[in-house]
């Protein structure tokens, strides 16, 4: 068993996990990045949309993970009415997105090591394991976990997942090509819509549920109905591609921070609990977690963690608190979802208005 020594290690190489890294390599202090796949952004589980904004906020200038700009985002409503909203963005490959943002922590001093899973934490230590090389201690003085919606960083801070939706996804032909995305809100579709992206000729297509048995319809079930209605819409053909699976967190964990571990993007639950957007959120969290940290390891002073902690709530706490609410109010509510849908969905002005006259009148 060999030992290696950083001033931070952070698991996971994510775009949380890749930003904080670069974050603290640029402060100056030793950065291992531990990612237990072997290849950086795979297998993807993503929708592939970021806001265009987030190209501001990027470290490299490299833009060949762009697929294709859109414009708008048009819902479709319950009863087939389209609402129509402005919404640029871009349709990605997140495996090379990730990849340029662990090239940039790479370049700017981190140490970057696919197929190294972490798989211990006892007495200050932490365990990994990577192939070649086996088993290896690690003492590292803060911790960053930015490994997911199932985190290990978060079971040894003595908390469990983040709340969570299941979703799945297929890649399918379009019939014509498209410069918005679209976000499809049925009944059948509990507590989350269904979602068309497209990607040149193709689109990445497919659905959430809030609840795996209310209503009664199955995950796969409920993909094949989604993708059945937008054939015989011609929106797309096929074939369509392997099936995909992902989670998606849908509230904020209790806590980012504790003893010298932070959290940071799905991790977190830094997830927009409606929109299930996570790229620009993991970004931001992560720089912070990475700038942060350093602060702790130069000071020698843990408390600094406390900042970062302060740094989240300043910059997500109001949206993701507004999140949960709107989430609460769409699952609790949902057979009136016509009704409620202004109230709960980004694209509506009512998103953005108090809702307890609401809530009172539908008591």
């Amino acid at each position: 068993m060999s030992r290696q020594d950083w001033d931070i290690l952070v698991v996971g190489a994510g775009p949380a996990g890749s930003c904080a890294a670069l974050a603290a390599a640029r402060a100056g202090v030793r950065v291992g990045v531990a990612e237990r796949q072997k290849t950086i952004g795979v297998p993807v589980r993503c929708a592939g949309y970021i806001p265009k904004a987030l190209l501001g906020s990027l470290p490299f200038r490299d833009r060949s993970f762009v697929v294709q700009g859109v414009t708008a985002m048009h819902t479709i409503l319950p009863d087939g009415t389209v609402r129509k909203t402005r919404a640029p963005g871009l349709i990605i490959r997140r495996d090379r997105f990730d990849q340029c943002l662990t090239r940039s922590a790479r370049e700017a001093g981190a140490e970057i090591h696919p197929g190294m899973r972490a798989i211990r934490y006892q007495d200050g230590q932490v365990t990994v394991r990577s192939s070649p090389g086996g088993l290896m201690k690690i003492r590292p003085a803060v911790i960053i976990g930015a490994d997911g919606p199932l985190s290990t960083v978060a079971k040894w801070m003595g908390l469990g997942a983040p709340r969570r939706v299941p979703g799945l996804q297929v890649r399918a032909p379009l019939v014509r090509s498209m410069a918005h995305t679209e976000v499809y809100f049925h009944p059948r579709i509990y507590g989350a819509y269904g979602w068309v992206f497209p990607r040149g000729d193709a689109a990445n297509v497919g659905i959430a549920l809030a609840h795996k048995d209310r209503p009664s319809y199955s995950l796969r079930t409920t993909l094949k109905w989604f993708t059945d209605r937008l054939e015989k819409d011609g929106k797309i053909g096929k074939p369509f591609s392997k099936v995909i699976f992902g989670w998606i967190p849908v509230a904020p964990a209790a806590r980012v921070y504790g003893g010298n571990m932070v959290l940071a993007g799905d991790a977190a639950g830094h997830t927009h609990p409606i929109t299930g957007a996570g790229v620009a959120h993991a970004v931001l969290a992560g720089d912070l977690a990475g700038e942060w940290a350093a602060r702790a390891v130069k000071q020698n002073d843990l408390t600094e963690l406390e900042g970062y902690g302060a740094a989240v709530e300043e910059d997500l706490g109001q949206t993701l608190r507004r999140g949960v609410e709107r989430r609460r109010l769409l699952e609790n509510e949902w057979p009136r979802l016509s009704e409620i849908l202004p109230y709960c969905w980004t694209g509506f002005r009512e998103y953005h208005q108090d809702i307890s006259g609401f809530q009172r009148k539908a008591r």
